[in-house]
C-alpha cells in the first residue's frame, strides 16, 4: 500500500503555523504593555527623587562648605540641616561645625564686603594674606614636629621621675572613666623595667609609651612632651600596622589599639581619622569574642571574665564618642553584643577569684565606667537619630530622646551623689566633670538641629532653650574661672592654676576639645540672635557674663597655640565672635561691624603668628628625612626662610 504524503508534510505546515502565532501573540503582548506603560501614571521613583537640596556656602576665610538640607522622600523637613560637606569630608548632625556655618556666613560676608571695597580693599587683604603665612608656618610647624614613618619601637624611656609622673596623669585621668589596664599588674612590671638591666619586653613598651603619651597631655599647662609624645604615638602606630596580626591578637593587642585611639586624640596624630580606626578595634574586638559575654565561653579565672567586660565597655564608649566626633554613623547595634557590664571590684580584688562584687553605693576603680555605662542605650540612640541619614529626624523623636538621656542623666548623678565616704575614696573631680561634658555633649546634640530653626519658630524653643543650657554646663565644666558675678579672672596677673581636666581640653584634641568648641559656638549664636531680636532704642543689656564667656575663650584660644596647636582659624574664630557681638550690643552699623571684625581677624593673625613662631624656636626639630625634606619651596615665606636659617645658625655655634 503506497504511503501518503498527509502525515509527511503536515508536522510542517503546524510548525510554521505555531511559529506564526507565536510572533504575533508576543507583537500583541508588547503593544499592550505599551499602552499599559503610557496609561500607568507614573509615581516618583529613586532616580526622580532629589537626594537632598545642597545649599552653598563660599567665603574666602571659611572656604567653601556644602550644607545638604533633609529629604522629604525619607520624612524629612527640607529646612533642617541633615550634613555638611567640606573639604571632601561629609559632617553629621552631631558634628560641630554644622552650626559653625549659619555664624561663619554673616560674618564671612561683611569681611568678603569689605574687600570689594576699594577703599579698604588694602587693611581688608591683611586678613587673607595673614591667613596664608600662618598656615605656611603651620605647616613648618607640623613637619619639624613629624616622625619618621615607619617610626620603629625604640626602648628608650624619658627620667624615672618624670615617667613615674606620666603614668599618675594618665592613671587619675582616662584610666578611671575608661578601664583598659589592670593596674596594678601594670604597676608591677612597670616597676620591673627600672629594676632590671634586661631589655623589657616590647610589647609592654609599646603599651607603656601610650600611657606616657596620653598622661603627658595632663602633664604641664604648654605640653612641652608634646613631640615625645608624637614620637610615642607613631612607634604604636608601627607596630600595629604590622601585617602579620595573627599570633597577636591578644587581650593586650586589644588594650594597646585602645589606648592607641585615645592617644591619637591626645596627641593631635590623625585624630580626625579615629572614626575610621573604630572601626577596626570592634571588629578585632568580635573577632576575639568580646561580643559575647564570659557566661558563654569556656570557664576561665575571675580577672579574665572582668577584664573581658572591662575592656567591651571601654570599646563601645570608644566607637560611639567617635561617631558623636566625627558626625558618622554608629554603625553598631545592642543586638550586636551580649556581653554585660562588668562588676564593681576594685582592681586587686580580681586577682582572687573567691572575690565578691561590691555594693553599688560603694566606690570602687570601676564605678564610673559602670555608672556612665548605663546611660549607653540612650546615647546610642542619640547619635544614631542624629547621624543615619535615614532618620527621620522629627521633633516628637528629638524630645523623646531628650526625655531619655535625661532620665538617664539624673539616675548618673543620683548614683554619684550617692556614694559613701565611709565606704572609701569619692569620685574624682576629673570623672564629675568629664562625666557631665559626656551627657551634656549629647544632650546639646540631640537639640542642635532645631536650634536655628527655633530662633524663629517658637514652638521650638525648648530646643533653643536646652542647647543654650548646656552649653553654659559644658563651658563652665572646662573653664571655670568667674567670680560670683561672672567677672574674668583670666586678665588677673597671675595666670589660674590649670587642672587635669583643663589640660586635656587645652592641649588635647578630640571629643572634649569639639564639645568646648561647641558649646562657645553655641553661646555665641543665642549671643547675636537676642542682640538681633532686640528692638528697643537703647543697647540691648545682655547678662555681663555671657560677654566674659566670649573673653575667656579669646584666653582658652590662646592657652591652647601655647600648647602647641598650630591651627589658628580657632583662635580668630573666636575673636570674631567676640567682635561681632560686642559691635551689635553697641548698635553699630554693619559697615562699623565689618571694620572691627577685619581688625580682630588682623590682631588675631598677627598673635597666632608670634605663637607659631615661637614654637619653631622651640621646638627640637624631629630628626627625619621626612620632615623638612618634604617641604616645599613654595610653602616658605622669605621671612621664614630667615627665622629657620637662624635657628640652625644657633644650633651650629652651640655646638
Amino acid at each position: 500500500m503506497p504511503r501518503t504524503t498527509t502525515s509527511a508534510t503536515a508536522p510542517g505546515l503546524d510548525l510554521d503555523t505555531m511559529r506564526s502565532r507565536i510572533t504575533l501573540l508576543e507583537n500583541q503582548l508588547e503593544n499592550s504593555l505599551k499602552k499599559s506603560i503610557r496609561s500607568t501614571p507614573l509615581g516618583p521613583s529613586v532616580a526622580e527623587t532629589p537626594v537632598s537640596s545642597i545649599e552653598t556656602a563660599e567665603s574666602r576665610i571659611g572656604g567653601t562648605f556644602y550644607i545638604h538640607h533633609g529629604n522629604p522622600a525619607l520624612g524629612q523637613s527640607p529646612n533642617m540641616h541633615r550634613s555638611l560637606t567640606h573639604k571632601k569630608r561629609m559632617y553629621g548632625q552631631s558634628h560641630w561645625m554644622n552650626l559653625s556655618v549659619v555664624l561663619v556666613k554673616d560674618i564671612a560676608k561683611m569681611i568678603d564686603m569689605q574687600t570689594k571695597d576699594p577703599t579698604k580693599q588694602a587693611f581688608s587683604e591683611k586678613v587673607f594674606t595673614g591667613m596664608q603665612k600662618c598656615k605656611r608656618t603651620a605647616r613648618l610647624v607640623k613637619r619639624q614636629r613629624e616622625p619618621p614613618w615607619p617610626c620603629p619601637p625604640t626602648p628608650e624611656l624619658p627620667p624615672k621621675n618624670i615617667a613615674d609622673d606620666l603614668v599618675d596623669c594618665y592613671l587619675r585621668t582616662y584610666e578611671s572613666v575608661y578601664r583598659i589596664l589592670h593596674v596594678p599588674s601594670f604597676k608591677r612590671t612597670y616597676e620591673a623595667i627600672w629594676a632590671t638591666d634586661s631589655e623589657p619586653d616590647s610589647v609592654f613598651l609599646i603599651q607603656l609609651k601610650l600611657v606616657l603619651a596620653i598622661g603627658a597631655t595632663a602633664y604641664n599647662n604648654n605640653f612641652t612632651l608634646r613631640p615625645s609624645a608624637m614620637r610615642w604615638v607613631h612607634e604604636a602606630e608601627t607596630y600595629l600596622a604590622n601585617p602579620h596580626l595573627k599570633h597577636r591578637l591578644t587581650i593586650q593587642y586589644i588594650q594597646i589599639y585602645c589606648l592607641q585611639l585615645l592617644a591619637r586624640q591626645t596627641a593631635a596624630v590623625g585624630e580626625d581619622m579615629v572614626f575610621i580606626i573604630t572601626g577596626n578595634l570592634l571588629r578585632s574586638a568580635m573577632f576575639l569574642g568580646l561580643h559575647r559575654d564570659p557566661a558563654h565561653m569556656p570557664a576561665r579565672t575571675l580577672f579574665a571574665n572582668e577584664m573581658h567586660r572591662r575592656l567591651w565597655t571601654t570599646i563601645t564608649e570608644l566607637c560611639l564618642q567617635a561617631s558623636i566626633y566625627a558626625g558618622c554613623p554608629p554603625l553598631m547595634s545592642q543586638d550586636d553584643y551580649d556581653t554585660q557590664p562588668a562588676g564593681n571590684f576594685d582592681d586587686d580584688q580580681l586577682e582572687n577569684d573567691e572575690a565578691i562584687a561590691r555594693p553599688e553605693n560603694h566606690f570602687t576603680q570601676s564605678s564610673v565606667s559602670i555608672i556612665l555605662q548605663k546611660t549607653f542605650p540612650a546615647r546610642l540612640a542619640t547619635a544614631r537619630f542624629l547621624n543615619n541619614f535615614t532618620s527621620s529626624g522629627t521633633y516628637e523623636e528629638t524630645l523623646q530622646l531628650d526625655s531619655d538621656l535625661r532620665t538617664a542623666y539624673k539616675t548618673l548623678r543620683d548614683t554619684l551623689r550617692a556614694f559613701n565616704p565611709i565606704h572609701g575614696n569619692l569620685p574624682s573631680d576629673f570623672q564629675i566633670r568629664l562625666v557631665d561634658v559626656t551627657m551634656n555633649r549629647y544632650l546639646c546634640a540631640v537639640h542642635a538641629p532645631f536650634f536655628m530653626p527655633a530662633l524663629s519658630d517658637a514652638k521650638y524653643a525648648y530646643s533653643r532653650k536646652a542647647v543654650f543650657d548646656t552649653a553654659l554646663k559644658m563651658w563652665y565644666a572646662t573653664y571655670p574661672i568667674t567670680d560670683s558675678i561672672g567677672i574674668p579672672l583670666s586678665n588677673s596677673p597671675t595666670p589660674p592654676a590649670r587642672d587635669d581636666f583643663q589640660r586635656m581640653v587645652t592641649c588635647g584634641h578630640g571629643f572634649l576639645r569639639s564639645a568646648t568648641m561647641q558649646s562657645i559656638l553655641m553661646i555665641a549664636v543665642e549671643m547675636r540672635t537676642q542682640l538681633q531680636e532686640d528692638d528697643g532704642l537703647s543697647p540691648t543689656p545682655l547678662r555681663r557674663d555671657l560677654f566674659a564667656i566670649l573673653e575667656e575663650a579669646k584666653a582658652w584660644s590662646i592657652w591652647c597655640m601655647e600648647a602647641g596647636e598650630t591651627n589658628v582659624k580657632g583662635h580668630v574664630f573666636v575673636c570674631l565672635m567676640g567682635a561681632y557681638t560686642q559691635g551689635l550690643a553697641k548698635g553699630l552699623s554693619k559697615d562699623e561691624i565689618a571694620k572691627s571684625l577685619v581688625v580682630a581677624a588682623d590682631g588675631a593673625l598677627q598673635r597666632g603668628m608670634e605663637l607659631l613662631e615661637r614654637m619653631i624656636e622651640n621646638e627640637v626639630p624631629e630628626q627625619n628625612a621626612g620632615g623638612l625634606g618634604d617641604l616645599s619651596l613654595d610653602d616658605l615665606t622669605p621671612e621664614m626662610l630667615a627665622d629657620w636659617q637662624s635657628i640652625v645658625s644657633c644650633a651650629v655655634r652651640a655646638e
